[in-house]
């Protein structure tokens, strides 16, 4: 992963241009020039407030404004997802900053590289409950990768510098960098680049040869492999790779909710998702292995469901860049610390030497079982409604198919979500952005802000669901004014739909306190409310209107667009492994179970 802007290591150090006169909070902003910042989300404060009168004179950084600090944190993370590079966000002392803990969570559960610059108050205040004061450095400590606090101006760059390398190298992550408000406003002189003193920190190096040969060596005598693709393979732009490994070997491949795009959904060895509500044949793979070739992932709780009972006669291959997560919730046969991209050029390099000599397992018969399986269990979820309301998935179908592959797409968190995950035909890394760790309602508005401030010429869709929607929609109003023309759909099923299902599956269909009332009651209308705030509104209701209204919003660029679609709240997502239980008791629809169990006669 590319950083922003390349800052100088000791070694390497060089001489730049003549100090500048100016402050600390000077020195934030020229800081974040020569980083090569072009955005900011934040709002301004009292102790964060010396930093915005520079600001206001820098030619190269966007300030947006945004409504609440959670959604400046959201956005953050949507550019840097996006585009690739360090997300950054600002906030003030105390409520400002604590509200950003809740997307600096968020973030460093999916490894999101993203600065947080927070003020504080004057360093004299600082312990004796001053207006204002929280200790955002103590708060942030487990939710974060590192965190500075600043107490001389003259530290601002290199602490600045450090954060930037941190957040974007090894592990990506969260850094704050906390800096009291009379450090902002003492006097000083800037200089560029500064000298980084990170005692302690270091990137993984490639790994010994011998540990690729030995993950080869079990690679080539698995005759029923899977490629377990996370998060990690995005994350270090390994999509190329992975392809080629993939094709080289003939090993199926599935890619979790973080790693969706990762590899071509139209590829004839893709599976899908696996996990909680993973694709049929995406589970059975995992399930019925023998050998998991674990790529950037970290055998989440989500995919594989109760763990003694997860892929029991498979070995693992792990590679991961993180050394904590090999070995932490699966033991690893082989593990690999390292950059996925370097792992897989010089797994590549290994399979190609020892295919020259001998040949590779034939997994036609693996293939085949998977292929019927996928071919028995194909449309899972398309879903259709007994009621007179539309069915959601065709209408998260048809956004994709009109959007493309090209498009961004976001996402809240429940059944939208889920169903964007499988219905939306994902082609490239970098198109699907949703909280998948953390699994944070409101996320997909200001992340789709994010995303087009990185990506600006590429269309954005939010997925949202009204429970979503109404925890952010107030960032409608700083993509109007901003002219960020996003479009976000709302899967409007007037409740909290993946609670309601859960309800219903566990608690004998008593439903309780998820009925949102913006179905009966229309509270809020959503149309008008979307007109309020300087969007577009649309609605749709009946199936043979979804292309017509999806081909308007997306003639609509000179401002956001809402279209409120009105679904049945009877739609449940499918498949589902119920919490706790073994990935074999995946359920294909209600009270119906996949056949997959006891059938490894027909491999």
């Amino acid at each position: 992963m590319q950083t922003q802007a390349r800052v100088a290591e000791p070694e390497q150090r060089r001489a730049g241009p003549a100090p500048r006169s100016g402050t600390g909070a000077t020195s934030v902003i020229w800081s974040l020039e020569e980083l090569g910042v072009d955005v900011v989300f934040g709002i301004p404060g009292g102790a964060i407030l010396p930093i915005y009168d520079p600001l206001m004179l820098s030619t190269r950084i966007r300030h947006i404004l945004v409504r609440h600090e959670q959604d400046a944190g959201h956005a953050a993370s949507g550019y840097a997802q996006a585009s690739g590079r360090v997300g950054v966000c600002m906030a003030t002392s105390g409520p400002g900053a604590t509200n950003l803990l809740t997307p600096l969570a968020d973030a460093h559960m999916d490894s999101v590289p993203l600065v947080a610059i927070t003020a504080q108050v004057s360093s004299s205040l600082i312990g004796k409950d001053a207006f204002q004061e929280a200790d955002i450095l103590g708060m942030t400590m487990s939710v974060t990768k590192h965190g500075f606090q600043v107490t001389r101006a003259s530290d601002i760059p290199r602490a600045l510098a450090e954060a930037f390398h941190v957040a974007s190298t090894g592990r990506q992550g969260v850094v704050v960098v906390d800096i009291p408000k009379d450090v902002l406003q003492e006097p000083v002189s800037f200089i560029w680049p500064p000298r980084m003193d990170l005692p302690g920190y270091s990137v993984p190096a490639s790994p010994p040869h011998s540990k690729i040969r030995e993950a080869a060596g079990l690679i080539c005598q698995a005759k029923s492999p899977v490629l377990y693709v996370g998060g990690g393979v995005i994350k270090s732009n390994a999509s190329p790779e992975l392809l080629e490994f993939a094709e080289l070997t003939g090993i199926p491949v599935v890619t979790t909710l973080m790693a969706r795009g990762a590899f071509p959904d139209s590829h004839n060895l893709h599976l899908g998702m696996p996990g909680m509500h993973g694709t049929v044949a995406a589970v059975a793979a995992m399930q019925r292995s023998d050998l998991l070739v674990t790529l950037g992932a970290r055998f989440d709780d989500r995919v594989t469901g109760k763990p003694e009972t997860f892929a029991t006669r498979a070995r693992v291959v792990h590679v991961d860049i993180d050394p904590a997560e090999i070995g932490k919730n699966r033991r690893a046969d082989v593990g690999i610390v390292g950059d996925c991209k370097h792992v897989l050029s010089a797994l590549n390099e290994e399979i190609r030497e020892r295919r020259v000599e001998h040949a590779l397992p034939d997994l036609s018969g693996w293939r085949g079982f998977l292929e019927r399986l996928r071919a028995a269990y194909d449309d899972f979820s398309l879903g259709t409604s007994s009621e007179e309301l539309m069915a959601p998935q065709p209408v998260i179908e048809a956004i994709g198919k009109a959007a493309g592959p090209e498009a961004i797409y976001t996402a809240g968190v429940g059944q939208h979500q889920m169903w964007a995950a499988h219905h939306i035909r994902f082609e490239a890394a970098r198109t699907w952005l949703n909280s998948g760790g953390l699994g944070t309602m409101g996320y997909a508005i200001p992340a789709a802000i994010g995303a087009k401030l990185a990506l600006p010429h590429r269309e954005v869709w939010a997925i949202d669901g009204d429970g979503c929607f109404q925890m952010t929609a107030r960032e409608l109003a700083t993509a109007a004014i901003e002219k960020i023309p996003i479009k976000v759909a709302i899967i409007n099923n007037g409740t909290l739909g993946m609670v309601r299902q859960l309800q219903t599956i566990h608690y004998d269909e008593r439903h309780t306190q998820v009925d949102l009332g913006t179905h009966a009651q229309r509270l809020p209308d959503f149309v008008r409310y979307a007109e309020a705030l300087g969007c577009a509104g649309l609605r749709c209701e009946r199936p043979e209107d979804i292309h017509t209204t999806i081909s308007r919003a997306r003639s609509i660029n000179d401002r956001p667009v809402v279209i409120d679609f009105i679904v049945s709240d009877q739609a449940m997502v499918w498949p589902m492994v119920p919490s706790g239980t073994s990935n074999d008791e995946i359920m294909a629809a209600r009270n119906l179970r996949p056949l997959f169990t006891g059938v490894d006669d027909d491999l």
